[in-house]
């Protein structure tokens, strides 16, 4: 009996060491885990506040959800300056260092890493694309197509054009500018035409090819219209001082598509939260991060916009506005 004994604290005295020994090997491979240095690479299409809030956001969403910069993250940024081919080569770039996931802001990099990392199993998250259907980056239900996915920034074109009817009730023509090689604002484009006539609008584009031709369609259009409206062109929000500049030289006003640009400017928008955009698109990076199934997460669309107005700008234009509509607004500058 003794012996047994003896023979059965042994067995128990190994089975504690191996369950120790066990649960030590999972801490070291937890440790390892947790402490992994992830890198992402951001490419941006053009630098203006918009684009930057999105950017800012993003790795605000990720900190939300415990990857820090600097920490357990390792960011890359780089900036194409409106250039598609720039665009490219950033994303060979990040290919060639092996980021763990590349990061599109605006349509152009999203096409441009969509091109770059097809082919291999590195993550692609998007963020301020109108239209991931029409880029060619989703199907109609919203799935991925392949290894990307990320979140739209459709403009609430109903709403933007009833804040002009009530800051300009006699207006009849609203100009849009564009870049004819960003799918995104063909699509904003075909939105507002749909949208305009329920308001007694029409709408009247531009096209540009790239920035240099900016100052010679805008006189263009000026001469053509009782308004601009700007939408989230990347190239055409990048030259709005230059626009502005020309408006208000022949009184006429520019709306924006989002609270910078009213900040700068325009006389108001029905518009987006760029930084709130950015981190609702953080988590979803952060939960690609953490192992899920990036071709399991369908895009998503921010729905929340908000009025914001500019009173100098307002004021500058002699354009009469009532308090009660002021009060309206989530902001007035």
């Amino acid at each position: 009996m003794k012996k047994l004994l003896i023979v059965f604290i042994s067995i128990m005295s190994i089975m504690s060491m191996i369950a120790c020994s066990s649960k030590e090997v999972s801490n070291e491979s937890k440790k390892s885990i947790d402490t992994k240095t992830y890198v992402i690479g951001i490419g941006q299409f053009a630098e203006h506040s918009s684009l930057d809030n999105c950017r800012e956001g993003f790795i605000a969403g990720l900190k939300n959800e415990g990857f820090i910069e600097n920490e357990n993250l390792k960011v890359l940024y780089d900036n194409a300056q409106t250039d598609g081919s720039t665009a490219y080569q950033i994303y060979n770039n990040y290919k060639n260092q092996n980021v763990d996931m590349a990061v599109a802001i605006a349509t152009p990099m999203a096409q441009a890493a969509y091109s770059v990392f097809k082919d291999d199993n590195t993550p692609i998250i998007y963020t301020a694309i109108t239209d991931p259907v029409l880029a060619d980056l989703a199907s109609s239900d919203k799935k991925p197509l392949g290894n990307i996915t990320g979140t739209s920034d459709v403009l609430p074109a109903e709403k933007q054009l009833e804040m002009i009817k009530n800051i300009l009730p006699n207006a009849k023509k609203i100009g849009i500018l564009y870049t004819t090689s960003e799918v995104n604002s063909e699509s904003s484009i075909k939105l507002f035409k749909e949208v305009a006539p329920k308001f007694g609008f029409e709408i009247i584009d531009v096209g540009v090819s790239q920035s240099n031709e900016i100052p010679l369609a805008t006189d263009r259009i000026l001469g053509a219209v009782d308004c601009l409206n700007n939408i989230t062109d990347n190239t055409v929000v990048a030259s709005l001082p230059l626009i502005l500049d020309k408006a208000n030289e022949k009184n006429i006003p520019i709306f924006g598509s989002e609270i910078e640009q009213v900040k700068l400017g325009c006389v108001g928008s029905v518009g987006l939260d760029y930084y709130k955009l950015g981190i609702q698109t953080g988590q979803m990076a952060a939960k690609v991060l953490n192992g899920e199934n990036i071709q399991n997460m369908n895009f998503e669309t921010i729905i929340d916009s908000d009025l914001f107005l500019n009173k100098g700008a307002i004021e500058k234009l002699n354009i009469e506005v009532s308090e009660e509509y002021f009060k309206k607004a989530k902001e007035v500058f």
